[in-house]
């Protein structure tokens, strides 16, 4: 009896078990479909928006607010770019550094998010930096561990996706008020690289600063990084996410200022100080360029890429913004950097994109009277690159509308102001929507005002044509000028038949030799 009643209590047990494995795996496989639905929604979501761009790189879903690219670095046989993301919050100090890669600079593969701040580690979050080859051949990564310092990461994986921390890390500690170098420098935003037997560092902040290491674990300050600032400089700039390089016959210094955004210096570096002769920007009131990061890749391109920061996204109401359109994180298209015989900086986007060309239209000998309009024929969109040549002649504005509702409702206007010598994004009807405002200053409250045109100053030669080489996708443009300057702006028209494209001019009849235009096909997988 006793017996039975055991048996029958295991097979009562037994079955329990396997009811509750069967519950078990019920609710894992709900939850898996779960999961697989809400990727699946947040997909949909993303394809109905109309602003997500198609073929520059942007976060596949979620938060990217800050997007900045960081550690591009060719390695084995593909460009590979980091960037940062928000995995669980909009915060934006709890950020981790997501990976693509890519052989063609266009389509892009996602790998494992690439470092995070782990249990033990001393950052809570992981800020800009470099990539570099260090002496025994492995890929470096130099980061700003958040409220910790600057840290170092190394890995020989073949696709980059296995990284080792420094258990030394942080390299330097970030001083803090009372400390013997507190004002010195700041452990943020650093960039390194290897000459020699011996490492190099820049180091981000209020000033630019130099550290120095042969080991990569012991690194000694050097001192300012810069001999001087230039007078173009306001004296509220920072100097944020650092990028030094050779350009021909001189050495860049790539960076931003927090208030402003992307901007560079040309000069001379010996002695371990860097003596600027001339800064630009790249980024100008009401425009999107922020962020730049840079690599050199094996035909000995410098290339380029930035965040475009995105005009929908306020800092009080970003995260509510992000959740309605499912995404966040555009990035400018891939730039060649270089060094022209007269000594300036030259910019122009990668030939790769040309891959992405269709339905070729050629316009030649369009002459546009003065103060008048002129369509351009059988061609409109909001995903298209135009290439033309300007003969302004006497014209004292002349240029391109895109973007163009047919009542003129909207439309974004790309033209020359041959007396304020300027090139000029006017974006004052680029959408009804009232949401979206641009500002002169980025992060900058004080003497931040509203503005309806971003304005970069170019002049041209006595006799020089002007050269428009314009990418548009749907919320991004961007405008080289000559292959010296370029214009990043987001845009967000609302009607979907604001697709017109218009040639204009005022004051003198201006002639257009050539007007190549081309619809541009999708990179990104959804």
């Amino acid at each position: 009896m006793k017996l039975r009643k055991t048996l029958y209590l295991g097979i009562a047990c037994l079955v329990l078990l396997a009811a509750g494995y069967m519950l078990g795996n019920m609710q894992k496989n709900n939850t898996i479909k779960k999961d697989v639905l809400d990727l699946s929604h947040v997909r949909d979501k993303i394809l109905k928006d109309k602003h997500r761009p198609t073929y520059h790189f942007v976060m596949p879903e979620g938060i990217a607010e800050p997007f900045d690219p960081n550690g591009a670095i060719y390695w084995n046989g593909r460009y590979h770019l980091f960037y940062i993301f928000q995995p669980k919050t909009a915060d934006i100090y709890d950020s981790y550094w997501g990976h693509v890669s890519s052989t063609d600079l266009i389509h892009w593969r996602y790998h494992p998010t690439a470092l995070a701040p782990n249990p033990g580690d001393p950052e809570k979050g992981i800020f800009s930096g470099n990539a570099f080859v260090n002496k025994d051949g492995q890929a470096t990564i130099l980061y700003h561990g958040v409220g910790a310092g600057n840290c170092i990461a190394i890995s020989s994986d073949v696709n980059l996706e296995k990284w080792e921390k420094l258990p030394s890390n942080p390299i330097v500690h970030s001083p803090k008020e009372g400390d013997p170098d507190y004002g010195k420098y700041s452990s943020w935003d650093p960039h390194g690289w290897l000459d020699g037997d011996n490492y190099y560092a820049i180091f981000g902040g209020k000033k630019a600063t130099l550290f120095t290491s042969t080991n990569l674990k012991d690194w000694d300050f050097l001192g300012d990084f810069l001999d001087h600032d230039m007078p173009s400089v306001e004296p509220f700039e920072d100097f944020s996410c650092p990028d030094f390089f050779k350009l021909g016959d001189k050495y860049m210094l790539l960076g931003i200022s927090h208030s402003i955004g992307a901007r560079y210096y040309l000069g001379e570096f010996k002695d371990n100080k860097f003596y600027p002769e001339y800064h630009e920007r790249m980024n100008w009131g009401g425009g999107s360029c922020f962020a730049p990061e840079s690599m050199i890749d094996p035909k000995g391109r410098r290339i380029m890429w930035a965040w475009a920061i995105d005009s929908r996204f306020k800092w009080d109401n970003h995260q509510e913004i992000i959740q309605n359109v499912g995404w966040s994180g555009t990035m400018t298209l891939p730039r060649v950097l270089s060094l022209g015989e007269d000594g300036t900086l030259r910019i122009e986007p990668v030939e790769e994109l040309q891959t992405l060309r269709s339905n070729h239209q050629v316009l030649k000998n369009i002459t546009v009277a003065a103060n008048s309009e002129s369509k351009v024929p059988d061609f409109q969109g909001d995903c298209f690159e135009l290439n033309m040549a300007i003969d302004p002649g006497k014209a004292n504005k002349f240029g391109i509308k895109i973007r163009c509702s047919p009542n003129g409702e909207e439309e974004t206007i790309i033209l020359y102001d041959t007396n304020k010598k300027s090139v000029i994004i006017d974006v004052e009807k680029s959408s009804l929507d009232k949401n979206i405002t641009y500002e002169n200053y980025i992060f900058r409250d004080e003497g931040k005002q509203r503005i309806t045109q971003q304005e970069a100053p170019f002049d041209i030669n006595p006799g020089e044509k002007v050269y428009f080489h314009i990418f548009s996708d749907r919320s991004i443009i961007e405008v080289f000028v000559n292959g010296r300057i370029c214009l990043t702006q987001r845009i967000y028209p609302t009607r979907d038949d604001s697709q017109e494209i218009i040639l204009f001019a005022k004051g003198d009849n201006i002639q257009i030799p050539i007007l190549n235009a081309w619809q541009m096909q999708p990179a990104n997988p959804w």
